[in-house]
């Protein structure tokens, strides 16, 4: 059975979406077989695969809402070891729907139940807030992963993350762990950087990871092109970073 991660963050602009493609890439890059699930109604991960939303014809929507088999859903990529269970524009109206389903939380877990045996790990790409979608995400999840920009604001909103997921605990999943912390946009010339990792280590003592996601402009340039970082630009920071990420990631599993 797949190991299945949570990649959540209910702050927008955190590279939440950023490292749940290239850290999908990079551990199927290693030989694991992955599982990227795009949960978010704004479909970036989708897109950062290559993927066109509006030819996507079974989507996670689907597999939410209508009841449709996620295997129906996914997709194989071009990209090593890592197929993708896409988003599309009608995950927009899927808060408002999953209200009046039965199970409305767990949907996503039974779906993905049906064929997490095919994989190493799965990715969840949630949506930056903390609606329905994210707590089937969290109830379907064996760990949750928090990237956190390297900046002022950094911290805001994290009492109520927190929050959020110790009610899960308590009524859905009690299985729930936090698998780490990753900083991301990292500038280590900044002051105002190393303020932020030490009261981001303060939060969560032990769980922050060694690797750092540096601000690189091939990261950024790598979603126009459909292509994880990796593959883009095997040479360039960002991916030499989540390289690091996605071995240090992996040395956790073992431990």
């Amino acid at each position: 059975m797949a190991k299945t991660v949570s990649i959540i963050n209910q702050k927008g602009g955190v590279g939440k979406t950023t490292t749940a493609v290239n850290l999908a890439a990079a551990i199927g890059a290693k030989g694991r077989r992955v599982l990227l699930c795009d949960i978010d109604p704004q479909g970036n991960t989708t897109s950062g695969y290559g993927v066109n939303k509006r030819d996507v014809r079974v989507s996670a929507y689907d597999v939410l809402i209508n009841g449709a088999k996620a295997a129906d859903a996914v997709l194989h990529t071009k990209f090593q070891n890592v197929d993708l269970l896409p988003s599309a524009m009608d995950l927009a109206g899927a808060e408002v729907e999953l209200i009046a389903l039965d199970r409305r939380e767990s949907r996503l877990k039974a779906a993905l139940a049906q064929i997490w045996d095919g994989y190493d790990f799965l990715f969840l790409d949630c949506p930056p807030s903390l609606g329905l979608i994210t707590i089937n995400a969290l109830c379907a999840s064996d760990t949750f992963l928090v990237p956190i920009q390297c900046e002022y604001y950094a911290l805001e909103g994290l009492a109520q993350l927190m929050a959020t997921v110790r009610q899960i605990k308590r009524l859905y999943n009690p299985e729930l762990q936090l698998e780490g912390v990753l900083l991301t946009m990292y500038d280590g010339r900044l002051n105002l950087t190393a303020q932020v990792v030490e009261e981001v280590k303060k939060f969560f003592p032990q769980k922050v990871y060694a690797t750092a996601i540096p601000r690189n402009v091939r990261l950024s340039e790598a979603p126009s092109f459909g292509e994880p970082v990796l593959y883009y630009d095997r040479a360039s920071r960002g991916a030499e970073a989540y390289g690091a990420l996605a071995d240090e990631f992996l040395r956790k599993q073992s431990v």
